[in-house]
């Protein structure tokens, strides 16, 4: 397979420039694919699906009609990013959860970027995902998003945005530690000589950010995963992580809250659980804090917390930093906490309770993408360009009927990068999720999962809308061109974040 046809077209292309040149980093691999003798390529996808397949990495797609489980497409054909645009990357997403970990300490405490109107007291107050329950929490370390899943795209002019933040329970990084074991595999020899970047680190790290949440007065602490079950479409991941991490994978029924302390039921009886990385949502943990018809959650789980004698990972009510109406107010987040403009900027964002920017997406529904504030996956959201007059009469009603619920964007051209269809390259658009761990200092995984929409001309880039995934390579050392710490880097390891608030 050669990429003598390969069409860039009028988008930003991962792989190829302008004048159809191979980018930083990415000569070797073209050259190694257009060595290969013909139909070995195709081969070789083969190979990685079935790899895939034995390692039984798979997700499950609710209300589908052709099983309840499968394995997420996968093209083997990476996404490269150079070093030095890493590093940018790297920093600017740095610069927001320290941020964004602030403004979720603030919101449930003093309130001070409300009181000064930075960000609208009732804009948070009724926003879906704030948690009453969790006003004057303290966690460890003061820091409430342990693990973020920040999801980025490339426009047109090559610069990365910010699409939404991910700070409740994001997933998906499973595959990018088994989509590069395969890839490891598939192409062994460019992957040495590029210099990629490793990830396979990643539990390691996510292990000492979950250990550094034990007080120092426990000396051999236990700690689980908690999932919801094997019915969840990221079960896979749940038990993936647990065995990785070498720690317990559990389910609410597992665990009971006795004598002040959470405990794990084992066939030796029962045993104290000391932190907890939730995979369940705010609303699952508690039946007795949050849904009182929960049946996954521990009861009195919350009250344990509150108390400081167990830890979560992420702490309840994250949820209020990753409302797509408050992600708007990002950039402001970060000037009032920190003095700094953002390293990495927003899509543009219209809020729909704003009435000026009401009428401006209602008057151009044909032109925008509508979201859902508190939805995820890619429901709750209109393509305005791709949608039916009826779709967009639909969104419409919705929007006047609710407009805190609903933002919209202008549609971005995401950018491309070649994938094997059939016996030829075309080019498919793709964004890209970082992980962020946010430990004993603020760790970002180098490269992160790139998602990509595997229909022709589709925007929609998620699993559960029929999107696949990429291997991510960084190429280059992270010993060079490291760039001078920002704030945010030089402050990330700090005990007390809040008493650096700054107006």
């Amino acid at each position: 397979m050669k990429f003598a046809n390969y069409l860039t077209e009028n988008f930003y292309d991962e792989m190829f420039d302008e004048n159809d040149s191979p980018r930083p980093g990415a000569e070797l691999l073209i050259k190694k694919i257009e060595s290969l003798p013909e139909n070995d390529l195709l081969l070789k996808q083969k190979a990685a699906e079935t790899a895939l397949l034995q390692m039984g990495n798979t997700f499950a797609v609710y209300g589908s009609e052709e099983g309840t489980e499968k394995i997420l497409p996968f093209d083997i054909l990476p996404r490269i990013i150079d070093n030095k645009e890493w590093l940018e990357i790297e920093a600017g997403l740095k610069q927001r959860i320290y941020a964004l970990n602030l403004f979720i300490h603030d919101v449930y405490h003093d309130k001070k970027i409300l009181k000064d109107k930075v960000v609208p007291e009732d804009l948070i107050l009724s926003c879906a995902t704030y948690r009453k329950q969790c006003e004057g929490l303290m966690p460890p370390e003061k820091i409430w998003c342990h693990v973020t899943g920040t999801d980025l795209i490339r426009d047109r002019d090559g610069r990365f945005y910010v699409l939404e933040d991910n700070m409740r329970c994001p997933s998906g990084v499973s595959y990018v530690l088994e989509n590069r074991q395969v890839l490891k595999r598939t192409f062994p020899n460019v992957f040495a000589d590029s210099n990629v970047r490793p990830v396979d680190e990643y539990p390691n790290k996510l292990l000492a950010a979950l250990e550094n949440l034990v007080p120092a007065s426990v000396s051999n602490p236990k700690i689980g995963v908690l999932t919801p079950g094997m019915y969840n479409s990221a079960y896979f991941e749940h038990s993936f992580l647990a065995q990785q991490m070498g720690v317990e994978l559990v389910e609410g029924q597992d665990l009971v809250v006795s004598d002040g302390f959470v405990y794990m039921r084992t066939t030796k009886g029962l045993q104290r659980i000391d932190v907890i990385y939730r995979r369940l949502d705010d609303d699952f943990i508690d039946p007795k804090a949050f849904r009182s018809d929960s049946m996954l959650g521990i009861p009195g789980i919350m009250d344990v917390y509150r108390a400081g004698k167990v830890a979560m990972a992420n702490a309840p009510g994250t949820g209020i930093a990753d409302d797509k109406a408050v992600y708007a107010y990002v950039p402001k987040i970060i000037k009032y906490y920190m003095d700094e403009d953002p390293i990495l900027p927003n899509v543009p964002t219209f809020i729909c309770r704003d009435d000026k920017d009401r009428a401006h997406v209602l008057a151009n529904l044909d032109k925008l993408v509508v979201k859902a504030a508190n939805e995820s996956g890619g429901y709750g959201m209109m393509i305005g360009p791709h949608a039916s007059v009826k779709e967009r009469q639909e969104f419409a009603e919705r929007i006047q009927k609710n407009p805190r619920n609903y933002i919209a964007q202008p549609t971005i051209a995401l950018s491309r990068v070649p994938t094997i269809v059939d016996t030829h390259f075309e080019g498919r658009h793709v964004d890209l999720r970082p992980y962020i761990l946010y430990g004993e200092e603020i760790f970002v995984l180098p490269g992160g999962l790139t998602r990509v929409a595997l229909k022709k001309g589709s925007l929609v880039v998620n699993s559960s809308q029929g999107g696949g995934t990429k291997d991510t390579w960084v190429i280059g050392s992270d010993k060079k061109d490291n760039p001078v710490p920002s704030q945010s880097q030089s402050q990330s390891t700090s005990t007390d974040p809040t008493e650096d608030i700054r107006r």
